[in-house]
C-alpha cells in the first residue's frame, strides 16, 4: 500500500524521521545554523522565559485594578450611606445663607454609617477619609477619600492610587401638593377613652351669620386632637422643606356630606332637582280640618264653633263672613271660613260659626326650582312651605352626580359620581344642591310622628306642623329642617372645603381652629374620597390647582385620610345621595337596613381609592382610635396604613407622615 495512504501513528512516525534525516543530510555540508534550525529541543523554556516578565504585568494590572475598582465601588456606597444618616439627623435649617458645616449630631451619624460601610485598612487601603458639607439648600454634600496600595503592579514601578467618591443626599419633596380628608362625625366630640361619650348638642353661629349644628366637644376630644396633628404635620415638613420647594394644602372635611358647592361655576350645579318633599295636592278648593262640620244650625248656640257678635245692621252682620285670612293660610297651614247662621233683629246681633280648614299636601320626590337657591340668596321661594319662603340660605353641601346601583366597580370605568375626572355637562353629570328646608320625612303612623327603626318615635318625635297627607301609605309628616333633626346629625353640612394652594402656617390653623370646623353626623368614608380625589387629580375639572410650578416636573401628590371610624351609613340620613330609605340611589331598594348599605358604599369607597392611586396620588390612611378594618387597609398605598389609639399616637403618625412625604433621596 502506499504510504500516502498511512493514516496511523505509524506513518507519523515515518514523517518525523524523514524531516530528521533531511536536516542532518544538510548538516553534514558543515553549516551550523542548519543544525542548530533542525534541533528544537528546549525552544519551549526559552520562550516562557521571554515571555513571563509581560505575563506578570498583564496578570497584575487585572489584579490591582480589580482592587481598584472594588475599593471605589464600597467607597461610593458607604459615602452615600453616611451622607444619607447625616441628612436624616441634621438639624432644621431655614435655607437661606450657606453654613459651613453639619452640625455634631448629624455629622456623629455621618461619620458611624460610613465607618460600618467601609473599614479603614480594609484591602490594604489607608488614608480613608469621609467629609460631610452642609449646603444651602439643605442638604449634605459629602466626599469619601482612600488610598488603594498596589500589590504585584508595585513590582513594575507603579504607586499606590488615591480613589474619591462624591455623594449628596437631601430632603427630596420636590413639589408637593397634600390633601387632606378628615372625618369630622359626631364621634370626634369623644376623646378616645371614652367613646362613645354623652356629648350635648348644640347650636353656633357660621361665619355666614347663619345657626349651624354640632356636638359639643369633650375634654381631650379627638378633633382637638386632629387639629394639633395636622399643625403639627405642616410643621415637620416645613422644617425638613428645602427652601426651593413649593407645597400645596387642601382640605375635605366630610361625614355624610361635603361641603365643596362653592368651589363649583353656578353652571356646574343644575337649575331644577327633584326632592324627597311634598307639593299642594291638585283640587279646586282646601280640603275639611280634623274638626267636624256642625250639622244642627237650629240651635246655633249649642255647636262649639258659634260665636256671637253684636253688630249695628244685618248688612255687617253678613260681612262678618267669608275667609280668614282672605288669600294663602296662616302660619300653620289653617285658615277660617266663617258662615253666618242668624241675625237677632232686636238684639243687634247675629251668629257666625266658624269652619276651620287646612292645606292638603301630597307627599313624594317634587322637581323644585333651585335656580335661586344655589347662588346662597337668603330669600328663596320655596313652595312646601305656607309662607313661601325658604327659611336658610344655601351653605353649598350637595347631592351627588348620576350613579351606578352596584357591589362592586371597575375603577377604568367609573359612574359619574365617582368619575374625578368627568365634566359636567348635562343634568345627569352635574351637582345638585342639598336642600334640608324642603325635605319631609313621612311618617307610617296617625299621629303626626315620624317613626324610627322598629317603632320608635324618638329622634323625630314632633308633630305634622303643616297638614293632611294624601300618601297612599303613610301620614304624618316631619320636615328636615326642625332643630332636633338637624342638631342630631340627619342632616349635616361642615365647613366647606378648601382647594389646593399654597398655605401659611398661621391659614392652616385658621382653617382647623375655625368655629365651622366642629363635629356633626355619620360616617361616609366614600363622601369624602370621592371630593379628595377628585381635588387632588392631574386630569380632573381642578386640574390647575395641582399642576406644575413653571419649569419643574409634576408635584408628588398625597391624599392623607383620616378617620375614627368604620363606614356607618344611615337609611335615614340625608346625605350626598339624598334619603336611602326614599331615593335608593346606592342600594337599589326602598326602606332597605342599614347594614344592606354598608358594603355598597364599601365598594363605591374602595373604587375610589383605586381611582387616586391609579393618577398616581399615594394614600396615607389613618384609622384613629379604632383598628384597621380591610376595607381601610385596602384603601392606602402598600406599607401606608397606620391606626394611632391616642391623641398623642395621632400626633406621632401625622409627623411620620410628613416626614415620608419628605422623604430622602439620593441626589448623586
Amino acid at each position: 500500500m502506499p504510504k500516502s495512504e498511512f493514516i496511523d501513528g505509524g506513518s507519523i512516525r515515518w514523517g518525523a524521521e524523514m524531516a530528521v534525516r533531511k536536516c542532518r543530510v544538510k548538516a553534514s555540508t558543515g553549516r551550523l545554523l542548519s543544525e542548530l534550525a533542525c534541533n528544537t529541543s528546549g525552544n519551549t523554556l526559552a520562550m516562557l522565559a521571554a515571555f513571563v516578565i509581560p505575563l506578570c504585568g498583564l496578570a497584575g494590572a487585572a489584579t490591582d485594578t480589580a482592587r481598584v475598582y472594588l475599593v471605589k465601588v464600597r467607597l461610593q456606597q458607604a459615602c452615600d450611606a453616611g451622607a444619607l444618616a447625616g441628612r436624616k439627623s441634621m438639624i432644621a435649617i431655614s435655607g437661606t445663607g450657606n453654613l459651613s458645616g453639619v452640625d455634631p449630631a448629624a455629622n456623629t451619624q455621618a461619620q458611624a454609617f460610613f465607618g460600618n460601610n467601609f473599614k479603614a485598612g480594609w484591602i490594604g487601603t489607608t488614608s480613608v477619609s469621609f467629609t460631610p458639607v452642609r449646603a444651602s439648600d439643605g442638604q449634605i454634600d459629602a466626599t469619601a477619600q482612600a488610598t488603594v496600595p498596589m500589590t504585584i503592579m508595585k513590582m513594575f514601578g507603579f504607586s499606590a492610587i488615591p480613589v474619591t467618591a462624591n455623594c449628596s443626599a437631601r430632603l427630596d419633596i420636590g413639589d408637593s401638593d397634600v390633601m387632606f380628608v378628615l372625618d369630622t362625625t359626631g364621634s370626634m366630640a369623644c376623646a378616645t377613652t371614652s367613646d362613645p361619650c354623652t356629648v350635648a348638642n348644640i347650636t353656633y353661629t357660621r361665619p355666614d351669620g347663619t345657626t349651624g349644628y354640632y356636638r359639643q366637644e369633650a375634654s381631650g376630644s379627638k378633633i382637638q386632637g386632629l387639629r394639633d396633628a395636622v399643625l403639627l404635620f405642616y410643621d415637620t415638613l416645613a422644617a425638613n422643606a428645602p427652601a426651593s420647594a413649593h407645597i400645596r394644602y387642601g382640605f375635605v372635611p366630610y361625614t355624610s356630606t361635603v361641603n365643596a358647592g362653592y368651589l363649583l361655576p353656578a353652571s356646574y350645579i343644575v337649575d331644577t332637582w327633584s326632592y324627597q318633599s311634598r307639593r299642594l295636592d291638585p283640587g279646586p278648593t282646601p280640603v275639611t280640618g280634623g274638626d267636624p262640620v256642625a250639622s244642627d244650625v237650629t240651635n246655633p248656640a249649642a255647636s262649639p264653633f258659634n260665636s256671637t257678635y253684636t253688630t249695628a245692621t244685618s248688612a255687617a252682620c253678613d260681612a262678618l263672613a267669608g275667609r280668614s285670612p282672605a288669600t294663602g293660610y296662616n302660619t300653620d297651614g289653617r285658615a277660617d271660613w266663617k258662615t253666618k247662621v242668624s241675625w237677632v233683629a232686636g238684639a243687634n246681633g247675629c251668629v257666625i260659626m266658624t269652619q276651620p280648614v287646612k292645606v292638603s299636601w301630597r307627599y313624594e320626590s317634587v322637581s323644585l326650582d333651585v335656580s335661586q337657591y344655589k347662588t346662597g340668596a337668603t330669600t328663596v321661594p320655596d313652595p312646601t312651605k305656607i309662607t313661601g319662603v325658604s327659611s336658610m340660605k344655601w351653605q353649598g353641601c350637595l347631592e351627588e352626580r348620576d350613579t351606578t346601583i352596584a357591589s362592586s366597580f371597575n375603577y377604568l370605568s367609573l359612574p359619574p359620581d365617582l368619575d374625578p375626572d368627568l365634566p359636567p355637562t348635562n343634568n345627569a353629570t352635574k351637582w345638585r344642591p342639598m336642600w334640608p328646608d324642603v325635605i319631609y320625612y313621612r311618617g307610617n303612623n296617625t299621629t303626626g310622628l315620624m317613626s324610627y327603626s322598629g317603632g320608635s318615635t324618638s329622634p323625630y318625635g314632633s308633630t305634622s306642623p303643616y297638614g293632611d297627607s294624601t300618601s297612599t301609605s303613610t301620614s304624618g309628616q316631619t320636615n328636615l329642617a326642625i332643630p332636633n333633626l338637624m342638631s342630631s346629625g340627619y342632616v349635616s353640612c361642615g365647613k366647606p372645603s378648601s382647594r389646593l394652594a399654597v398655605m401659611t402656617r398661621s391659614d392652616v390653623s385658621a382653617y382647623v381652629n375655625a368655629t365651622d370646623f366642629v363635629p356633626l353626623g355619620g360616617t361616609y368614608h366614600d363622601t369624602g374620597m370621592i371630593w379628595g380625589t377628585r381635588l387632588i387629580s392631574p386630569t380632573g375639572i381642578f386640574a390647575s390647582d395641582t399642576a406644575a410650578w413653571p419649569g419643574n416636573n409634576p408635584p408628588n401628590r398625597y391624599i392623607v385620610f383620616m378617620t375614627d371610624g368604620d363606614m356607618a351609613p344611615n337609611v335615614s340620613i340625608y346625605g350626598m345621595y339624598g334619603i336611602e330609605r326614599y331615593d335608593a340611589r346606592v342600594t337599589g331598594t326602598t326602606g332597605t337596613s342599614n347594614s344592606d348599605q354598608t358594603n355598597f358604599h364599601n365598594a363605591r369607597f374602595l373604587a375610589e381609592c383605586s381611582a387616586a392611586k391609579a393618577r398616581n396620588i399615594t394614600v396615607f390612611v389613618v384609622s384613629f382610635g379604632n383598628a384597621l378594618n380591610s376595607n381601610l387597609s385596602a384603601c392606602a398605598t402598600p406599607g401606608f396604613a397606620y391606626d394611632p389609639a391616642s391623641n398623642a399616637d395621632l400626633a406621632t403618625v401625622f409627623s411620620q407622615i410628613a416626614l415620608k412625604v419628605a422623604k430622602l433621596r439620593l441626589e448623586q
